[in-house]
Parts: structure tokens; C-alpha cells; sequence
């Protein structure tokens, strides 16, 4: 019966969309302003009041938790981002903060600067280059539907997933991100992730399951991967394997916005290739931290707590103190976060 309904759910998701195969979301123009005077405002949870989403728009988001916009981010922002990454790859720019990964196959001895080595860069809100992802007026404009006008950049990442070595490293597992994040409500916090080149099954789209963003943050770990798992990459232990997957197929430009309690993650990357995409979480200024001690968060608090200091021999730094640092105003003021 689960299983059926899933069927339907994902069956009917597709025809909204035009999509040509089951379990595949190409991403389409979703542009166009509608009426919403026949909808009561209390009928929406999770945007604001705006005249920048259809109202069909809206109430997918409602639904499903996340929204395509085709070609939002130009060409020539993408290239100017993608130069920037690959300055800080060769060490030529080190931006404070910034925090540069490496897939967990490749050895200490083999690392050599180079965006052949680097899976990920994040924390970039140092680099004015790589922030200004999170001050395009037609990011913003989208975002301030969720989190009103005053927005505060919180988390940044430029995504290099590499070739996958044959081990499965390159994949992500599927997880919620307000797992990572202290503070709330939920509802408030979006995130902006824009393909920087064609993204599809082969080189490791993002798969989502719609609707999970209505449920609770579930526990997280790692996951037990016989080939690895990469630092972070906490995944969800439990989930309903029935619930319906969408691969979103996606063009260089193309955004997605979802929601933080999203189920999502991503495959391996099977091509020979590098695939990469840009990314912020955005939360209303108006958030709040919470004490996740004693909550399903306190796993992932210690592990972050512990990396900063260890990285920048911080003492007696708490996880506020983390995300105060890594939060920047994109819009509007600074007020709580």
C-alpha cells in the first residue's frame, strides 16, 4: 500500500512537471507570477507572501519541499566562480576561514594543490568572489520568499564531486540539513544549490524525496560504507525506503531551492569528469540559536566543535561561536544570527 502511494505520489509529481522517464526531473522554466487571492494565507507553511512565485509555484514548494528555477545564475558568473575555486585550489588565494576538502581515498602523501584533489571548499563567506553566489539579486530575490527581507548567508559550499574511484566515496548519503544547523525555526532557513554544468545520474545528481520536509529531523551518522565515508557526510538511519526519489537533472544555471528538513543526497559520480555546483543555506536574521545537547545534533556538534578548534587551535569554542562566524549578512540587517 506504501509503496502504491508513493507510485502515485511520484507519478503525479512527473506530470506536473512534463518529465519524460519515471524518477527523473529534468529541470524546467518555472517562471510567471499568478494570483493568490483564492488562497488563505494561513494555508501556507513554508513561504512568505511575495510576488515573485506563481501560485502554483508556491504550492508545489508547499508539497514537495523544493522548487527548480531554470537558467536563474549566467554563464559569466559561473565561469568567474569557477576561476575562483580553482585559484583557491592552487593556493594562489586562502581566504580565512575557508575549509578545503578532499575525498577520503586520497591520501595525505598523494595531495598535491590542484582541483583534481579538492571534493569540496566551504565556509567561503571571506572570499568576496565566490560570496557575491549569495548577493545575486536573482538568488535573492527568490530566497526572500522563504525568509523574508532580511537574510543572513549561513552556510557556503562550492561542491567538486570528483570521479568516483571505484569505492562509492562519492557519494552522499541521504540526510536532512537542519541536522548541522543550531538554530530555528526551520521554516525559515532555505537553500540556494545551482549546477555549474550539465548535472545528471552519471556524474551524481541530487536526488530529493518529495514531501519529507514535512516530517521530523531524524537521528543521523555515518553510515557503514565498506569503501569509506567522507568527513561530514552524515546520512539518515532510518527512512521509508518506499517514499518516492527524484534525480534532478539539471542544466549549468539551473537552481534549486529546497528545504532544510528535505530528505535528499546524491549518487557516485560515474563519469570521468568533475561535477560541480554552488551552494548557500539562507535563514531569516530573525532565527534564533537553539541547545541541541541532549537532541539527535549533539553527534555532529561535538564533531564540528572539535574540528575548528583542533584546525585553528581555538579554546573553549562553542558551536555558536561557529556559526556566528560563518553567518554574513546577504540582505537587509544582522539581528539574532
Amino acid at each position: 500500500m506504501a509503496r502504491n502511494r508513493a507510485s502515485a505520489r511520484l507519478s503525479v509529481l512527473l506530470r506536473h512537471l512534463g518529465c519524460p522517464s519515471a524518477g527523473t526531473i529534468i529541470a524546467h522554466h518555472t517562471s510567471g507570477v499568478g494570483s493568490l487571492a483564492s488562497f488563505h494565507p494561513q494555508q501556507f507553511q513554508y513561504t512568505r507572501e511575495n510576488n515573485v512565485l506563481s501560485l502554483e509555484q508556491r504550492k508545489f514548494y508547499e508539497e514537495n519541499g523544493f522548487l527548480v528555477i531554470k537558467n536563474l545564475v549566467s554563464d559569466a558568473d559561473i565561469q568567474r566562480f569557477r576561476n575562483e575555486f580553482e585559484r583557491i585550489c592552487r593556493e594562489e588565494v586562502k581566504p580565512l576561514g575557508l575549509s578545503v576538502m578532499r575525498d577520503v581515498t586520497i591520501a595525505k602523501s598523494e595531495y598535491v594543490p590542484s582541483e583534481k584533489v579538492v571534493s569540496k571548499v566551504q565556509d567561503f563567506q571571506e572570499d568576496e568572489e565566490l560570496f557575491r553566489y549569495c548577493t545575486l539579486p536573482e538568488i535573492l530575490k527568490y530566497v526572500e520568499c522563504f525568509t523574508g527581507p532580511n537574510i543572513m548567508a549561513m552556510h557556503t559550499m562550492l561542491i567538486n564531486k570528483p570521479p568516483d574511484s571505484g569505492k562509492k566515496t562519492s557519494r552522499h548519503p541521504l540526510h536532512q540539513d537542519l541536522h548541522y544547523f543550531p538554530f530555528r525555526p526551520s521554516n525559515s532557513i532555505v537553500c540556494a544549490w545551482t549546477a555549474m554544468e550539465h548535472i545528471d545520474r552519471n556524474n551524481g545528481c541530487l536526488v530529493v524525496l518529495p514531501g519529507t520536509h514535512k516530517g521530523p529531523l531524524k537521528p543521523h551518522d555515518y553510515p557503514q560504507w565498506e569503501g569509506g565515508v567522507n568527513i561530514m557526510f552524515h546520512g539518515i538511519q532510518d527512512y521509508d525506503k518506499n517514499n518516492a526519489r527524484v534525480h534532478l537533472v539539471m542544466e549549468k544555471g539551473d537552481t534549486v531551492f529546497f528545504h532544510p528538513l528535505l530528505i535528499h543526497g546524491s549518487g557516485r559520480n560515474k563519469s570521468q569528469g568533475f561535477r560541480k555546483a554552488i551552494s548557500c543555506h539562507f535563514a531569516d536574521a530573525n532565527c534564533h540559536y537553539i541547545d541541541v545537547e541532549g537532541t539527535s545534533q549533539e553527534n555532529i556538534a561535538k564533531e564540528v566543535v572539535n574540528m575548528i578548534s583542533k584546525k585553528h587551535g581555538f579554546k573553549d569554542i562553542t558551536l555558536k561561536d561557529v556559526w556566528t562566524f560563518r553567518g554574513r549578512v546577504a540582505k537587509g540587517e544582522r539581528i539574532n544570527l
